[in-house]
């Protein structure tokens, strides 16, 4: 399928969620995110903070800060930097999306493990994103464990062609078929 279909798929397939179905899947994927091993051994986790259509994370990362330090990403032309999260200081930033502020950027590369959003998924760890590479150009340059999350319809059973420049998340967790780890 290719990918401006799996977009518009997805994105009819939310407008039908309500609230109460976006907090109960962000409930069950996180519940099995924190179950994991290497997000208990992780210090440094970078996180995105949701579009109204995406899983929300908002509470996840209300419910762990303090326990972990928390990263998000911010905006740059076109890349991502990576500033730590601190409630008091962020702003409404490109794509209306809330951002760090700050100059105290971080390497992805200090990052321990990362928390991928994306349109769609794979069983292969393939992905969908918005189609602005900026994930893809950030990935790229990480070792961090990368986890995908997302609604149970967000995976493509039929697979996603992915181009030489997509980079693949190594697990992904969705609230309808739960923890995936991909196998390459």
């Amino acid at each position: 399928m290719k990918k401006e279909d799996i977009r518009a798929q997805v994105r009819a397939r939310k407008t039908m969620l309500d609230a109460y179905e976006r907090t109960e899947a962000a409930r069950r994927v996180f519940d099995s995110l924190t179950s994991l091993a290497s997000f208990t051994v992780a210090e440094r986790v970078l996180i995105y903070n949701s579009l109204p259509d995406e899983l929300p994370t908002r509470e996840f990362i209300d419910r762990w800060e303090g326990r972990k330090t928390f990263y998000l990403p911010r905006v740059n032309g076109l890349d991502l930097d990576i500033l730590p999260y601190e409630r008091t200081r962020t702003h409404l930033g490109a794509f209306r999306i809330e951002e760090p502020d700050g100059e105290d950027t971080t390497d992805v590369a200090d990052i321990d493990l990362i928390i991928v959003p994306a349109v769609a998924y794979d069983r292969r760890g393939n992905r969908v994103g918005r189609g602005k590479g900026f994930y893809d150009r950030l990935l790229s340059r990480a070792r961090a464990l990368k986890i995908g999350v997302g609604y149970g319809f967000q995976l493509i059973e039929d697979g996603i062609d992915a181009d030489p420049h997509d980079v693949p998340v190594d697990i992904v967790i969705t609230d309808g078929h739960g923890i995936i780890k991909v196998r390459r």
